[in-house]
C-alpha cells in the first residue's frame, strides 16, 4: 500500500473512531439521570434435577450440592450504597414440577413474632421473592417468608404505580417451606448463626387460566429475591425497633440479589433473569438482544412518566423528550417510534433485521407487537 493511501485509510479509520464516539456518547446521554435503572440486572442458570431435595429447612442434601450459591446480596440500590453488613445468598434447582430454593441467611439476633398466614411479614425480618414468568411486568408474584415460616402470598396484576391492585388472598397452592435455625430464635442472650429457607413451589400455582408457566429448556423469568432487615435494641430480654425521635420505626435496610436501582422492589423490569437448563454444563446466560431493545422502551417510559408529572399530560413525540428514533445495538439498527395522546401512549422499537416490533404502554405493560390476538 502507498504511503498517501495509508493515510488516507487511517483517516477514515480516526473518523470512523470519532463517529462511533460521538453516537455512543449521544446514545449515553439519553440515559443521562436515570442510570441506576439501566445497571445490568444478574442472572442464574437453575439446573434440572431428578431427585428432589427434602422440604426441612437442611440445606445440606445431596440434591444441593449440584447447584452453586448465588453472588452475596447488595443494597437495593446497588453501588449508590454500601454493601450489606450481613450476608444472604440464594441457589435454585428444578425439575417437571417444582422450582426449588435454598435460601442462607447469616444474622446473629435471629427473632420473629408474626405467626398468622398473610401478616404484612415483612414487619419481622424477612426474605422475599418475586416472580415474572411473562416478563412483562405485569401478573406478577410475591411471597414472603419470616424465621418461624410465616408466609405472606400476593399475586399483582401490574405493579403499584400503575394503580395495580394487589390480591392477598392468592394463595401459592402446593407450595412446601421450611425453616431452620442456626441459633435460638428471640432469645437475645445469645449469638446466632443465622437460618436458612427451603423452599418448593409448584410450576401449575403460577399458572394463571389457560397458561401454563412450566419452563423448557433455555425459558427464562424475570426475578429477584430480597431480605428486609430491622435495627433493633434489646429492651427487657426483647428484641425491639429503632425508633426516631417522633417514635416512628427506623426504615428497614432492603438487601437484594438483583440490585434495583431504586428502593422499591415493584420495578418488575428491574428483576434479575432466573433460567432454566437441563444440560450438564449448564450454559452461562447471554441477555437476549430483545431484552438490549426494551431498554429503550423503558428510556420512553421512564421519561414519559416524568413528563406527565410536569405537564398533566404525555409528550407527543421523542424529540421532546430528548430521545433518538433511531438506535443501534450490537451493530443492527432499530427505529422507536412513539403513537401518543394527552394522555395515553405507546412506543415501538422495529429491528429493521428480523422486522419484530416490540411495544410498552402507559403502564409499563411489555409485549411483542403481533396481529394475532392469540399470541
Amino acid at each position: 500500500m502507498k504511503k498517501g493511501s495509508q493515510v488516507c485509510y487511517s483517516k477514515i479509520i480516526i473518523a470512523a473512531l470519532v463517529l462511533f464516539s460521538t453516537t455512543a456518547a449521544t446514545a449515553q446521554q439519553q440515559f443521562k439521570g436515570l442510570e441506576n435503572l439501566f445497571t445490568t440486572p444478574k442472572s442464574y442458570v437453575a439446573g434440572y434435577t431428578k431427585n428432589a431435595p427434602l422440604i426441612d429447612g437442611d440445606i445440606n442434601d445431596a440434591a444441593w450440592q449440584q447447584a452453586k450459591w448465588s453472588d452475596d446480596f447488595v443494597d437495593i440500590e446497588g453501588n449508590l450504597k454500601p454493601n450489606p453488613p450481613l450476608k444472604t445468598n440464594i441457589k435454585m434447582l428444578w425439575d417437571d414440577t417444582c422450582l426449588y430454593m435454598a435460601v442462607k441467611v447469616m444474622d446473629p439476633n435471629v427473632w420473629a413474632t408474626l405467626k398468622k398466614r398473610d401478616d404484612i411479614i415483612f414487619m419481622d425480618n424477612d426474605v422475599e421473592v418475586f416472580i415474572d414468568p411473562g416478563n412483562t411486568t405485569h401478573e406478577y408474584f410475591e411471597i414472603e417468608w419470616n424465621a418461624i415460616n410465616s408466609i405472606f402470598d400476593l399475586f399483582l396484576n401490574k405493579p403499584y404505580r400503575n394503580q395495580g391492585r394487589p390480591i392477598s388472598s392468592w394463595d401459592v397452592k402446593g407450595m412446601r417451606s421450611a425453616v431452620k435455625i442456626q441459633g435460638t430464635l428471640n432469645d437475645p442472650s445469645d449469638t446466632d448463626k443465622g437460618w436458612t429457607v427451603e423452599i418448593a413451589i409448584p410450576f401449575k400455582a403460577l399458572s394463571l387460566g389457560n397458561r401454563r408457566s412450566a419452563p423448557g429448556e433455555g425459558t427464562f423469568w424475570r426475578f429477584n429475591f430480597s431480605r428486609v432487615e430491622w435495627d433493633t435494641k434489646v429492651v427487657n430480654g426483647k428484641y425491639e425497633k429503632l425508633k426516631d425521635n417522633n417514635g416512628r420505626n427506623l426504615p428497614e435496610h432492603n438487601w437484594v440479589w438483583s440490585p434495583q436501582g431504586v428502593i422499591n422492589m415493584h420495578f418488575p423490569e428491574r428483576f434479575g433473569y432466573l433460567q432454566f437448563t437441563k444440560k450438564d454444563n449448564a450454559p452461562a446466560f447471554v441477555l437476549p438482544y430483545s431484552e438490549l431493545q426494551k431498554q429503550y422502551l423503558w428510556l420512553v417510559y421512564y421519561r414519559q412518566t416524568a413528563w406527565f408529572r410536569e405537564h398533566g399530560v404525555y409528550a407527543q413525540s421523542l424529540k421532546e423528550l430528548d430521545v433518538d428514533d433511531k438506535v443501534t445495538i450490537n451493530g443492527n439498527v432499530s427505529d422507536l417510534k412513539l403513537e401518543a395522546t394527552p394522555h395515553q401512549f405507546m412506543a415501538l422499537i422495529t429491528d429493521k433485521k428480523d422486522n419484530i416490533t416490540w411495544r410498552i404502554n402507559q403502564e409499563g405493560l411489555v409485549g411483542k407487537l403481533s396481529n394475532n390476538p392469540n399470541e
